[in-house]
């Protein structure tokens, strides 16, 4: 490996696909070796590992032989409970080969978007990293539901690198990176080497298929290069269909690097930037907007409408007149508050309300802004 691409990296959370780790509906022991040894020479260098992992549900159906495509959702929660113990069971035997112990970690979306729970999480994994334990983390599917789940792999590892501070995301993948149009469809494309933002134009280069495995796709790979860049994370997208597919990209560098912006500052809103369930919308007016930009709290009166329904200690986004997006933070408010007090000022909360609150509907600390 090249010991000059790997002088940032102090702690890298990496993502295994399912069609990695899968092969003919059986755990690709022979590739996963490899990927071990690969682990050997990164914890060499004194870099900590975390690995985020799919396929318990691909498992789980084998093992309870059921062939249909489209599975109910309890049949898709008793997959997973079974598939997960397959593949810890695998991890633990390949990773003990090399006298390695890891730890499973089983996540679901609240875990990651309630903030108490996300700072629990961050305490086990930070324990277990004492240890030199690597945890090997998934998502709860076997007690998640469909519409609170993350549905991808993708950004939950991004989610998990914020919450742990990783210096770098690593989306192992079936192809070699982001290419200016989908490979599989067109050949003359060229491979993306370095992207400093994601932005719209990113986005028009992605695809949203995937295999008879996953359900990511290269479009849900960007959304977590975008999730993990404002945390201050690097995210590499690389093949990992070979053998020894980290080796080979610190050998070869082939494959896309997204580099990180860092600019929310502290975890907290870090953590922000990073949530994905937005439970509703303030719509400000122009005045609201240039106080905001100035640094100042989203206050009652600069509010005009609210879209949805929430609760204090939601996070909520805010637009303009217009309906752009302009960012997002926490309500120290419930919606149907914010609808009584909206365009009135602060000193009226008490009269409108029957109780004393904040003077502000979102505190400047705990929001943040889009560029």
């Amino acid at each position: 490996m090249k010991k000059s691409v790997l002088e940032n990296f102090r702690r890298v959370v990496i993502k295994i696909g399912s069609s990695l780790l899968i092969s003919n509906n059986k755990f690709n022991t022979n590739w996963f070796d490899s990927f071990v040894d690969d682990i050997i020479l990164l914890r060499k260098r004194k870099i900590e590992i975390l690995i985020v992992v799919s396929g318990a549900v691909s498992l789980g159906k084998n093992y309870l032989k059921i062939n249909k495509t489209k599975l109910k959702i309890f049949e898709k929660q008793a997959c997973a409970a079974c598939g997960q113990l397959i593949l810890m069971n695998n991890f633990k035997k390949s990773f003990e080969k090399k006298n390695i112990k890891v730890a499973q970690i089983l996540l679901t979306f609240f875990d990651t978007e309630n903030r108490r729970n996300s700072l629990n999480s961050r305490e086990t994994i930070t324990e277990l990293l004492k240890f030199k334990i690597i945890p090997v983390i998934n998502e709860n599917d076997s007690v998640s539901i469909d519409e609170l789940k993350f549905g991808d792999n993708d950004r939950l590892a991004a989610r998990v690198s914020q919450i742990i501070g990783a210096d770098h995301l690593v989306l192992l993948s079936d192809v070699d990176g982001l290419f200016t149009s989908n490979p599989k469809k067109n050949k003359k494309v060229e491979l993306i080497e370095e992207v400093r933002e994601v932005n719209e134009k990113i986005f028009k280069m992605a695809s949203a298929e995937t295999n008879f495995h996953g359900t990511g796709g290269m479009l849900t790979k960007l959304q977590a290069a975008e999730i993990a860049a404002g945390s201050g994370c690097n995210t590499i997208i690389c093949k990992g269909t070979i053998k020894n597919p980290i080796k080979n990209y610190f050998n070869k560098c082939y494959g896309t690097k997204f580099l990180s912006n860092n600019k929310y500052g502290t975890s907290f809103k870090k953590w922000i930037a990073g949530a994905i369930n937005v439970m509703g919308t303030l719509i400000l007016d122009d005045g609201a907007i240039r106080a905001l930009k100035k640094g100042a709290s989203i206050l009652p009166s600069g509010i005009e409408n609210i879209i949805g329904t929430f609760f204090k200690g939601d996070v909520i986004s805010f637009k303009n007149l217009n309906g752009k997006n302009i960012g997002k933070g926490v309500t120290y408010y419930d919606s149907k508050e914010i609808k009584i007090i909206k365009g009135r000022k602060s000193s009226e909360i008490k009269k409108l309300l029957g109780y004393e609150g904040r003077d502000e509907i979102v505190h400047r600390d705990y929001l943040i802004l889009n560029e």
